[in-house]
Formats: structure tokens, C-alpha cells, sequence
């Protein structure tokens, strides 16, 4: 009983709100507007999110605390000594992958000699700044003796080089470690690819060399020259590349991921602007019909304005609050798009509903009062989801900015349907009670008064006067529209159909085989590559990579945070038992090797043992490179300890492997927990990686959590809370369908899939509640009856909706974006899933579930019996006839 009381308040509300706005329709048609014009000024100050991994890195992660307490016990600048790839940050470099088209030898004397020259080339590059030009040798990160760090395969391929042109056969290269002439061991696994080698490591060939060059990023004018320094250095590699046509360079930079993720907000306006032009084509076509007075095409237009301004509002919003643009916000338009379009397309269904005699006052009283409380309900759902996504508990940053963004732009869509589209029914409804032309507003005339007139002027202003029509035929004035005559007069019957009903759920019963299928295979998507524009140097410069170089994971940093006894044996033992099966690319295993027998051969006690490690860092030239591996510290009696200490690892892996390289990390991060050996172990991608699938999936599944919540409790609102039952397994079944699909279409579940179904969510009940609710609400007759008029009342909006929204999807597919690849399968499924459970799985389904539609017979008494009079006639040929008149 409180149900069906809150209900009717609930109609009542909004049928007084739509006479409200009836009454005053040029205010609420213009302050939208100005409030738009308004907002939208804040333009000015646009501005774009510089950080990805701001956007994309999980907000709080160990790896992010590891990062720092690695970069307090070794600065960063120390770090780059090394040059082992982006050990702590990956700071300002510039990159460039040789290969050959041919997969020649990029060892031998013309390749060696041309990876030579384009060194040397890029190390003359200058940046000008007034009063000075800036080389590499300025903004190098130095070592010991003041000189540019450079890659060790450049000093490999000058050994080589040298080593020919003496004719010096003994020289040979090893692989993953190789020796330099001055005793040096140095790692290549990142350097050298497609390798063959001989025997004993022996590289025989190999078909790509990676550069690496490390620039300093200390203050913000070295900043700024690095940034300039690594734009030519990209201009110069492919300069050089035109020169040696018969080589194949992949540049890459530190800046190359934000601008190709940005990049596709470029590429994607002409493809936008060609969607709106479809969307607004098809939009005006599906409210248009032949009678010239009904037609409501000015509404298809006036429908897609409406979703404009609360866009440009809830833009203007995030430029005042100090908001960052980034390319995810592509698919906000789309959330726009879904949620708007449905409400619009309901109101004007309802309006076709009313009675054409009544004022255009009570015919927007009753739209409102009709159409307003789901499409309420389905908004308060949009919010919430989307609300909590955007809440502290999501931890990807780009997750919770779409979440609060498309979060005020529903909101101002929703307000802005409800006064600006409102007041734009009433502006056309006064012109249908006029008799005016939907399109030129100008009187029709009757038909006598066209009979004179050419064939297509006639069929311009076809129309249907109420004079003109019976009393049976005023309800079927809107019935030449395509779309009501498709679904009343064929569709219906149809789908409704004996025999097509097993063939339905047959279908059914494939498609959630196919689901599951696919469901079983989903695979969180970490690759960074996945969010960029197609053909930029990322997408090339990552395939090449994982062609060539996917032999070794990323250097892993082992840091040893504490101060252990290195003198003693077992320690010794425990340290190397950790890093056991990786391969040790520093100086500190040799080292503590050779530590390890000088102590058990003389016995060494701790405090010559310290003093021996310090003297033998500042003396001995072969461990000189070791110095910045391990930190002493010095106390009151002169004796010296060992603070702390690193080597650096690389696990035999594949690299375009992420769930191996996770399951690396988890497994050394156990490792660390329960060692006797304070350590930990890093690297930049770890940052990336790092609770990425706990991350991911926190805001689906609180906004799954929360959609329930929000479905249990508006029961209470609601006439019959059998409707948020089948609601809710309409929902499961959509987002599990949509889930292995999108498997199956090669999506992984990234940062854009997760946030496509957190909407996916929201459109669904969008377009079935209202279905379902007319059903479930329906008494007496049969559920095929009410199946029909559920359809018949709503199917027309789900069916425009549809059409438009499909329509604004296809540009989007030729994108040259992986982001935009992304956010179109997932968009396609959800419409393409929802709107196969909307117009085939519901009415099937529903007529042979509950609830049931038969209305228990009374039992008969003596005051309710029928009563049956017989009236005899007699013709004239005396033929007699009987004619039962029945009376109850």
C-alpha cells in the first residue's frame, strides 16, 4: 500500500512540474542556454593532463613507496651511473631501436659502422636557447671523470670496430654478459636483439641494437632543454633513417607516451564531428513521419542540443574547478549520448499517447507525469554508480575523473531535459494544435484546398484534421509513424509467436555459452599501449621491443635496506639463495664472492672485514664501478658499516608477458616478507603493475555493490518490487554477455573496458525498467497481452534510441586510436546485448514467468447470475432467427 502511495505522489509531483513548465516554457528554454554560454566561457581555461602515470598508476601502491625509499638511500642521478633501463625513474632519454628490413646482421662492419654514425650524429644535435646552444655533452648525465655516460654497447661496438680494423680475431661478444677489454662485465640482454649465439654464449648475430641515451632533468630550464633535445632527437633519427632506406629505426622518448595517448584526441575530432552529423540525421528521421502536423523532427535536433549543453555545462564546470582534460573523456559524450537520448525519446512516446482535444498544458502535465519518475529513477541510478566510482575507494585516477565528470554531466542532462526539452515539446506542441507544419511552422490547409496543387506539395502537407476523424480512429492518429506501425502491426505478433519462442531461447541459450566462454578467458590489460593512437613511435617502438628484446624481463633493482653482517658466511649464502635463477648483471656477486672466500680463508673479524670493503671500493680499480652499489657509514670509534646495498636482476621471461612479469613481482614481493634479509625490489613498471587487477576492478564492483543497494531499497519507491528483481537479472545477464564478448573481441579488462561497463550497467536498466515495468504492473488479460503493449508503449524509444546511438558508434571504429578501438567494441556490445534482451529475450522470457496475469475466478452466487434474453423475429419468409441478447 505505501508503494502504490509514494507512486502516485511521485506522478503527481511531476505532472504538476510539467504544468509548471508548460506554463513559463520561455524561461526554462533560455536558461539553459545562458547558463551554458556561461560555463562554456571557462574555456580559457582549458587545460591537459601532462602525467600518465598520474592517470593510470594505482594511486596508492607499494610500489610507489618502495620507489621512494629507494630514491632516499640511492639518488637518482647515481642510479643513471649504471645505466640499467630506468631503474628508479625513468626521467628524460631518448631511444632508438636499429633493426633491418632484411634481418641482416646488425654486428657486421656496414651496420657497426652505421649504428656508429648515428651516435655520433645524435650526440652533435643542439637545442638553441638565446646566448647558447645546448648539445648532449650539456645536459648528459656525467660520470666520476666528468664525461657523458653513455650505452655499454657503444663501447662493445667501438671494441668491435677496433677489433677489425687490427684484425683481431679473439674478440668475441657474449650474450646476455659480455667482458669489455678493461675487465668490465657488462649486461646487453637490453641492448642486443634477435640474437643467435654459438656455442659458450657466443653471439654469432643479431637483428636489432637498442640506444639509450640518459639526459639530466634537474632544474626546470634543463627540464625544458631535455624536452627540446628529445623532440630533435626524433627529428634526427628520422632524418638519418631517409639516408639508409635498407635500415629500420623505432625512436622513442620519455615524452613519446603522453603525447601519442593525447594524440587521440586529434585524430578523433573529424570522426566526432561526422558522428554528431549521423546522430542528428538519424535522430530528426526517427521522429519524423508523413502527417506534417505530428512529425516532430524540430524534437530529434532539439534532443541532441539538449545533450549538448549539459556537456559544454559540465565541461565548463570542470575549467572552473581546475580540472585536467585527458582522451578518456571521449566516451563522456557517449554516456551523454545513451542517457539522453532514451529520456527524450520517452518523453515524446508518452506524448503520442495523449489525447490530441486536450490543452498542450495537460498534454505536458500527462508526459511528465508518465515518463518522468523512471527516467528519475534510472538518473539516481546513474549517479550513484558513477558516484561511487568517483569516489577515494577507486584507485585509478582516470577511472574516478570519468566517474566525476560524467557524474555532473548526467546530472546537468538530466535538468536540462526536464526544463529545456520539456519547454521545447510545449513550443511544439502549440504548433500541432495550430495546425501548423512541423518544419516551416506555417498553417496547413485542408485537403479541398489542395486538390489544385502539384502531387509533391500535396504530399508535403499531408495531414489529418480531428474533424476529419471518428472517434475509433483518433487513437490511431500517429500510427503512419514506421516505427509504431513496425511494432504494432508485425513485430509484435511475432516475436510472440508459438513457434519462434524455442528458436529465442535456443539463442539464448548459445549466446550465454559463448559468454562463458569468453568470461572464463578475461585478462586485466596493463599494457600502457593499449591506451594510445595507432601508427605513432609507441605502438612501434613497443612492438619492436617485445619482437626483439623479450627475452630478459626489465633489470629488476635488489635492494638491501639494512645493515647485515656481510662477513658472515651464511648471510653471504642467503643473499645469493634469494637472487637464485635470475641473472646478477652488477659487480656485487663477484664481489661478495670474492668476500665470501677471502673471509673463510683468513677469518677475517667484522671490524677488518669493513675496513678492507671500504678500501678495497676507493683502491681497487676492477670494483671502482661498484661504488655507488653500496653505502658505508662511518661511526664514533672509526669503525665502518654497511648500510645498505643493490644488484640488479633480470628474470629469464617473456616481457609481453604481464600476468609472468606479476606473477614475478608477487613472487618476490613473498620472498621479501619472509627472508631473514631486509630487502625490496623495483622497478618503474612495477609502479604500473603494481594491485593494477585490484585496482582495476574496485570500481566496477563498487559500483555493482552500490547498484544493488540503490535496486533494493527503491523497491520501497516503485509500484511492484518484482521489477527490480527482473531488473536486476536482466543487468547480470547483459554485463555477463557483454564481459565475454568483449573477451572474445580481444578487449582485456583495462582502465576504458571497466568504465564501459560501470555505464553498461546504468543502460541497461535505462532501457528495460520502463519495459518491464509496464509488464509487471499490468493486470487481467494474458502476459503475451501485456508483453505486446509493453512493447508497443515503449518499444519505439528503445528502438530510436538504439538507432541513433549505433549510428554515433560506427565512426568511432575508424579510429586510428586502440584507445577509441577499445571504448567502441564495448559500447557496441552493451547496445547490441541490451537491445537483444529488450526486444528478444524479455518477451519471450516473460511469457512463461512470473508474474502471472490471470485473475482468480469468483465463485458464482445466485445475485450474479447471467441472465439471457431470447428475442424471437420472424422474417417474411417465416424463417426463424435468434438473436441472445446476454446481460450480466
Amino acid at each position: 500500500m505505501l508503494r502504490q502511495v509514494l507512486h502516485r505522489g511521485l506522478r503527481t509531483c511531476f505532472s504538476r512540474l510539467g504544468h509548471f513548465i508548460a506554463s513559463h516554457p520561455v524561461f526554462f528554454a533560455s536558461a539553459p542556454v545562458l547558463i551554458s554560454i556561461l560555463l562554456g566561457a571557462s574555456f580559457s581555461r582549458y587545460q591537459v593532463e601532462e602525467s600518465v602515470e598520474h592517470l593510470l598508476a594505482p594511486q596508492h601502491s607499494l610500489a610507489k613507496i618502495e620507489r621512494n625509499l629507494v630514491n632516499s638511500l640511492f639518488p637518482v642521478n647515481r642510479s643513471k651511473h649504471r645505466l640499467y633501463s630506468d631503474l628508479q625513474t625513468p626521467g628524460r632519454y631518448g631511444r632508438v631501436i636499429v633493426t633491418s628490413f632484411q634481418k641482416a646482421n646488425m654486428l657486421d662492419q656496414h651496420h657497426t659502422d652505421l649504428i656508429l654514425k648515428l651516435h655520433a650524429a645524435v650526440t652533435k644535435i643542439q637545442v638553441p636557447r638565446p646566448g647558447f646552444n645546448y648539445t648532449f655533452a650539456h645536459i648528459c648525465i656525467l660520470n666520476n671523470d666528468k664525461t657523458c655516460i653513455v650505452d655499454d654497447i657503444v663501447h662493445v661496438l667501438e671494441e668491435l670496430k677496433n677489433a677489425r680494423a687490427t684484425n683481431r680475431t679473439n674478440f668475441a661478444i657474449t650474450y646476455p654478459i659480455t667482458h669489455l677489454k678493461d675487465g668490465r662485465a657488462v649486461y646487453n640482454g637490453h641492448q642486443l636483439g634477435g640474437v643467435t649465439v654459438h656455442s659458450k654464449d657466443r653471439v654469432k648475430s643479431a637483428e636489432a641494437i637498442q640506444l639509450t641515451y640518459y639526459l639530466q632533468s634537474i632544474n626546470s630550464l634543463n627540464d625544458m632543454v631535455a624536452e627540446r633535445w628529445e623532440s630533435s632527437f626524433c627529428d634526427t633519427v628520422r632524418l638519418f633513417q631517409k639516408s639508409n632506406s635498407k635500415v629500420k629505426m623505432y625512436p622513442y622518448t620519455s615524452s613519446s607516451l603522453r603525447e601519442d595517448f593525447q594524440k587521440t584526441s586529434r585524430v578523433s575530432e573529424r570522426y566526432l564531428v561526422t558522428s554528431l552529423i549521423l546522430v542528428v540525421t538519424m535522430a530528426i528521421l526517427c521522429c519524423s513521419m508523413q502527417d506534417c502536423v505530428r512529425s516532430k523532427p524540430w524534437l530529434g535536433l532539439l534532443g541532441l542540443v539538449t545533450i549538448s549543453l549539459a556537456t559544454l555545462t559540465a565541461a565548463g564546470i570542470i575549467n572552473l574547478t581546475g580540472g585536467k582534460y585527458n582522451s578518456t573523456f571521449l566516451g563522456v559524450p557517449f554516456v551523454m549520448l545513451g542517457h539522453g537520448l532514451y529520456g527524450t525519446f520517452e518523453m515524446l512516446s508518452s506524448w503520442r499517447k495523449t489525447r490530441e482535444d486536450q490543452h498542450v498544458k495537460e498534454r505536458t502535465a500527462e508526459v511528465y507525469a508518465d515518463s518522468m519518475l523512471s527516467f528519475s529513477l534510472t538518473t539516481a541510478m546513474y549517479l550513484v554508480t558513477f558516484g561511487i566510482g568517483a569516489s577515494p575507494f577507486t584507485n585509478i585516477e582516470a577511472a574516478r575523473i570519468f566517474c566525476c565528470n560524467s557524474c555532473i554531466a548526467i546530472f546537468f542532462n538530466y535538468l536540462y531535459v526536464l526544463s529545456f526539452y520539456g519547454s521545447s515539446l510545449v513550443f511544439t506542441g502549440y504548433i500541432e494544435n495550430n495546425y501548423q507544419h512541423s518544419i516551416f511552422c506555417r498553417k496547413v490547409p485542408k485537403p479541398e484546398a489542395l486538390q489544385e496543387k502539384p502531387a509533391w506539395y500535396r504530399f508535403l502537407l499531408t495531414a489529418r484534421f480531428s474533424e476529419d476523424t471518428t472517434e475509433g480512429e483518433e487513437a490511431n492518429t500517429y500510427e503512419s509513424h514506421l516505427l509504431v506501425c513496425f511494432l504494432k502491426r508485425y513485430y509484435c505478433d511475432w516475436i510472440t509467436n508459438t513457434y519462434v519462442k524455442p528458436f529465442v531461447v535456443l539463442f539464448y541459450l548459445i549466446y550465454i555459452s559463448f559468454a562463458l566462454m569468453g568470461y572464463l578467458q578475461v585478462s586485466e590489460g596493463s599494457d600502457l599501449s593499449n591506451i594510445v593512437a595507432t601508427a605513432t613511435q609507441t605502438i612501434e617502438y613497443t612492438t619492436a621491443q617485445q619482437k626483439y628484446f623479450s627475452n630478459y624481463s626489465p633489470v629488476i633493482g635488489f635492494y638491501i635496506y639494512e645493515s647485515i653482517e656481510y662477513w658472515n658466511t651464511s648471510v653471504q649464502e642467503d643473499v645469493l639463495e634469494y637472487t637464485k635463477g635470475f641473472v646478477r648483471i652488477s659487480w656485487f656477486e663477484s664481489y661478495l664472492n670474492y668476500l665470501r672466500k677471502l673471509n673463510v680463508s683468513t677469518g677475517l673479524p667484522k671490524k677488518n672485514f669493513t675496513d678492507m670493503l671500504r678500501n678495497s671500493f676507493l683502491k681497487a680499480p676492477q670494483f671502482s664501478h661498484f661504488q655507488e652499489d653500496i653505502i658505508f657509514s662511518k661511526k664514533y670509534n672509526d669503525e665502518v658499516d654497511v648500510v645498505a646495498s643493490r644488484m640488479f636482476l633480470v628474470a629469464k621471461t617473456m616481457e609481453t608477458n604481464r600476468e609472468e612479469l606479476y606473477n614475478l613481482l608477487e613472487t618476490l614481493r613473498r620472498l621479501s616478507v619472509t627472508s631473514k634479509v631486509k630487502f625490496i625490489v623495483f622497478n618503474p613498471s612495477f609502479v604500473y603493475m603494481d594491485r593494477y587487477a585490484s585496482s582495476l576492478g574496485a570500481p566496477l564492483h563498487n559500483s555493482c555493490i552500490s547498484a544493488l543497494f540503490l535496486l533494493f531499497f527503491s523497491a520501497f519507491l516503485v509500484a511492484d518490487s518484482l521489477i527490480n528483481v527482473w531488473i536486476t537479472l536482466t543487468v547480470v545477464s547483459v554485463e555477463f554477455g557483454v564481459i565475454g564478448f568483449m573477451t572474445l573481441w580481444k578487449v582485456e579488462l583495462d582502465c576504458i573496458s571497466v568504465l564501459c561497463l560501470i555505464y553498461g550497467i546504468n543502460y541497461t536498466i535505462d532501457n528495460c525498467a520502463p519495459l518491464l515495468s509496464t509488464f509487471v504492473l499490468g493486470k487481467d488479460f494474458t502476459r503475451t497481452k501485456w508483453v505486446k503493449n509493453a512493447l508497443e508503449v515503449h518499444g519505439v524509444a528503445i528502438l530510436q534510441s538504439y538507432l541513433c546511438y549505433i549510428v554515433g558508434l560506427i565512426p568511432l571504429a575508424a579510429v586510428p586510436s586502440n584507445l577509441t578501438c577499445t571504448l567502441f567494441r564495448c559500447l557496441f556490445l552493451i547496445a547490441f546485448v541490451t537491445f537483444f534482451h529488450c526486444f528478444a529475450i524479455l518477451p519471450v522470457i516473460l511469457t512463461f514467468l512470473p508474474p502471472s496475469k490471470k485473475k482468480r475466478k469468483e465463485k458464482k452466487n445466485p445475485e450474479n447470475r447471467e441472465e439471457i434474453e431470447c428475442v424471437e423475429m420472424v422474417d417474411i419468409d417465416s424463417t426463424r432467427v435468434v438473436d441472445q441478447i446476454t446481460t450480466v
